[in-house]
C-alpha cells in the first residue's frame, strides 16, 4: 500500500449557503442566494493522505469562513454575479495560500423573482416557482507555483432541470431498423426534456473575464433554448432531439463571441400515446390526444457544439 502513488487529490468544502442583499437608498434591495463549493488541490498536500501531516491543510471550515468574509467584504458587483463571485473566491485562494496550487469553485443559484402587484416590482419581496438551476465553475490554476504572480482562471456556466414540453413539431423517423426493431415511425409526437445546458468560456485574463456580460449570456442561453425549442422552423423540419440540441447551441456561439463551447444533455421524456383499440376508440398517430407518460426508460442526447477549428470552413 505505501508504494501506491496518488494520481490526483483536492479536497475542500461543499454546500456552503450563502445569502447577500444589497440595500440601496431608495428602499430598492437585491438578493443573491448561492450554494458554494471551494475545492484545493497542491502537490504539498499529497502529505495529509500519504502521512497523516496536516501542517499545511487549510481547514474547510476556514474556506467556508472565507466564502462568507468575501461575501461581506468585496464590492456588490463582484458578489451579485456568480460567475465573478466564483473567480474572486477561485483567484483569493491561489494568491493567499504559496502552497495552493489550483482551487476549483462552483456556485449554483437558484435565482429569486421578484414579486409584482398591479404590474409593478416589489422593493424587497421575492417568490421562488419550480424553474431551472443556475451555476457556475471557475478555476484559477497557478502558473509558475508556488509564485502566485501568475495564474489561469478559466470559468464554465450553464443551467439544469429547465422543463420543457411542446405537443407538435417533434418527429423521429427514418431510422436504423432490424430484427430488434420495435418502435414505429412517428412523423409527429409530444417532446419533452428536462435541460441540462453549460458552455465553456474563451480564456482570457481575470480582468478580462470579469467584465464579460454573464448575466446576459445566462439569458441569451435560456432563450435560445427556449426559441429552437419552440419556433425555430430548422428544428419542424428534421425535428429530432439530435437537431432541436445542435440548433440550441449553434444560436448560442453565434450571439456570444466569448463562448468557446456548448455542451447539452437532454433525456427525451417520453409521452406514448395510449392505446385503446380493446376500447374501440383510435388514439395513435394522428387521433393521438392521450398520453402515458413514461418516466423509464427515456431517450438521453447529449453532445458538445463548438467553433470550427481555424482555417477550416
Amino acid at each position: 500500500m505505501e508504494n501506491s502513488v496518488i494520481k490526483s487529490q483536492a479536497y475542500g468544502k461543499d454546500r456552503v449557503r450563502v445569502v447577500r442583499v444589497v440595500r440601496h437608498a431608495d428602499g430598492w434591495q437585491e438578493i443573491a442566494d448561492y450554494w458554494v463549493c471551494c475545492l484545493l488541490s497542491g502537490a504539498q498536500f499529497e502529505s495529509s493522505y500519504t502521512k497523516g501531516d496536516n501542517k499545511l491543510v487549510v481547514a474547510t471550515d476556514s474556506q467556508k469562513n472565507t466564502v462568507y468574509y468575501l461575501a461581506k467584504t468585496l464590492p456588490a458587483d463582484k458578489v451579485m454575479v456568480p460567475e465573478v463571485f466564483a473567480t474572486e473566491i477561485a483567484s483569493f485562494m491561489v494568491k493567499k495560500y504559496a502552497h495552493v496550487t489550483s482551487c476549483q469553485v462552483k456556485v449554483t443559484t437558484k435565482p429569486w423573482e421578484r414579486m409584482r402587484f398591479a404590474s409593478k416590482e416589489h422593493a424587497h419581496s421575492f417568490c421562488r416557482e419550480g424553474k431551472e438551476t443556475r451555476w457556475t465553475e471557475a478555476v484559477a490554476t497557478k502558473t509558475n507555483p508556488p509564485s502566485a504572480e501568475q495564474f489561469t482562471v478559466q470559468v464554465n456556466s450553464g443551467f439544469f432541470d429547465l422543463e420543457v414540453l411542446k405537443t407538435t413539431n417533434s418527429s423521429f423517423v427514418d431510422f436504423w431498423r432490424d430484427e430488434l426493431t420495435t418502435l414505429p415511425d412517428m412523423p409527429d409526437r409530444l417532446l419533452s426534456t428536462k435541460v441540462l445546458c453549460q458552455w465553456k468560456f474563451v480564456p482570457t485574463d481575470l480582468a478580462a473575464l470579469q467584465q464579460l456580460p454573464f448575466n446576459a449570456i445566462f439569458d441569451g442561453a435560456k432563450r435560445n433554448t427556449l426559441d429552437a425549442f419552440a419556433n425555430d422552423p430548422r428544428a419542424w423540419v428534421h425535428a429530432s432531439v439530435q437537431t432541436t440540441l445542435y440548433i440550441m447551441a449553434d444560436r448560442i456561439l453565434n450571439d456570444f463571441a466569448s463562448v468557446d463551447d456548448v455542451y447539452y444533455a437532454l433525456p427525451n421524456i417520453h409521452y406514448f400515446p395510449f392505446d385503446m383499440a380493446k376500447f374501440g376508440l383510435k388514439n395513435l398517430q394522428s387521433d393521438a390526444e392521450v398520453y402515458m407518460p413514461i418516466a423509464d426508460p427515456s431517450g438521453f442526447i447529449t453532445a458538445t457544439i463548438s467553433r470550427p477549428a481555424k482555417g477550416k470552413f
